[in-house]
């Protein structure tokens, strides 16, 4: 039976050098004593060594794998050592989070480990594709341009994603604010009114009937209204997370939407021809390249088309044939990506298409945010108005009246 491995740890070390100088430092080790001994072979007099806490520093997101890549291929290309690189970018980095994750990796890279086998250490942030290209990069001594390319890559797919959170942000937020200021209204304005009609002794009209009983709902329900709305949306966001049933109809649901289906659709279509775009140029073959491909289309729908992709090809079907029998791409890519095989420059077209696409989709964006504002504010207007119109009816009849 092989023998448990010891977990290392880091520590912070202080004490003096043979001059008697301050000098201090981290290590990371299997233990105390390991540090005590290590540092006094180098002739350093040992005053304290305690364990090195990180704090939180929040979480590694997509932006800081990407920030971490396109600098690691600027000094990789610049000449500079690879443990070097990942000393000045952790060092230099705000989040503690990013700063211990590339120690991480730089110590399991220092005992020996391949680089593309300390990332697949921490597949939560450098999933296949990160890996795989890494992987290809250091086998063909590359590893600088593919870093370059793959830093490239997550730019564009970066993009292009805080591009469609932008266009559906933007009505979102509007929506929230305007429910908000409504129960506002239902809850506190409208019973002062209702005091206020009580004593006119006539008959109010039915807009201000209706409003006034909505808002009667409102008061005493709204511990009820707020709980199932919120605890509806954590049940229907846990549940999208977690259910592939789920997540297959609600993607389907998203392309199918009148305005933001096409853009969603767009998008997809993006990443899916840069992912396999960037990995086919990079020499991955082309079946395990759709492995890659599939995770990173962000739509279960294309997720599934790949991977029938995957199969047919698998079996000796041509990628435009195969392609066409999953009946989600676009002519224009399909004759695109049928000049790339025939042409041998696949890698070229896909690109081309990912170009055209994001172009798609930044016009599409623009084109959303100028459509979005008239209409919000006629739907804001519809129902503010009618509220404010409502509650002044009877003040306006009793103004007749006199």
């Amino acid at each position: 039976m092989a023998a448990k491995e010891t977990k290392e740890v880091t520590y912070a070390w202080e004490g003096t050098d043979k001059k008697g100088k301050r000098v201090k430092g981290e290590m990371k080790a299997s233990g105390e004593a390991f540090v005590k001994a290590t540092l006094r072979r180098q002739g350093i007099n040992v005053v304290k060594v305690s364990k090195q806490r990180f704090k939180s520093g929040g979480k590694i997101s997509d932006k800081d794998v990407t920030l971490f890549t396109r600098q690691l291929a600027t000094m990789m290309k610049a000449g500079v050592p690879l443990l070097q690189a990942f000393d000045i970018v952790g060092k230099g980095h705000s989040n503690a989070a990013v700063s211990k994750l590339l120690g991480d990796i730089k110590a399991d890279v220092e005992t020996g480990s391949s680089l593309s086998q300390a990332f697949r250490k921490y597949p939560l942030y450098f999933d296949n594709l990160f890996c795989n290209l890494v992987g290809a990069g250091e086998q063909a001594g590359i590893l600088d341009s593919l870093l370059d390319r793959l830093a490239s890559y997550k730019e564009k797919i970066l993009a292009i994603k805080g591009k469609i959170k932008s266009a559906l942000f933007y009505p979102i937020s509007i929506i929230v604010v305007a429910f908000v200021i409504t129960a506002v209204i239902m809850i506190f304005v409208i019973p002062a009114f209702k005091e206020l009609f009580s004593s006119f002794g006539a008959d109010l009209p039915a807009p201000t009937v209706m409003v006034m009983a909505i808002s009667d709902f409102f008061v005493e329900y709204w511990w009820a209204i707020f709980g199932s709305i919120g605890g509806g949306l954590w049940f229907f966001f846990y549940t999208w997370k977690r259910s592939e049933k789920m997540q297959s109809t609600m993607d389907r649901l998203l392309l199918k939407l009148p305005i933001f289906g096409e853009v969603i659709r767009k998008a997809t279509i993006a990443r899916f021809s840069r992912t396999l775009s960037t990995m086919f140029a990079a020499g991955v073959p082309l079946v395990e390249a759709l492995d890659s491909v599939a995770g990173a289309s962000g739509n279960r729908v294309y997720y599934d088309a790949t991977k029938k992709v995957q199969s047919e090809i698998s079996t000796g079907a041509s990628l435009t044939v195969a392609m066409q029998n999953t009946e989600v791409f676009p002519n224009m890519v399909l004759q695109m990506v049928a000049i790339g095989e025939e042409s041998g420059a696949l890698d070229s077209m896909l690109s081309k298409v990912a170009d055209f696409y994001e172009a798609e989709v930044d016009d599409a964006v623009e084109g959303l945010s100028s459509l979005m504002e008239p209409i919000i504010m006629v739907v804001l207007g519809v129902l503010i108005g009618g509220l404010v119109i409502a509650m002044y009816l009877p003040i306006f009849k009793m103004g007749q009246v006199v």
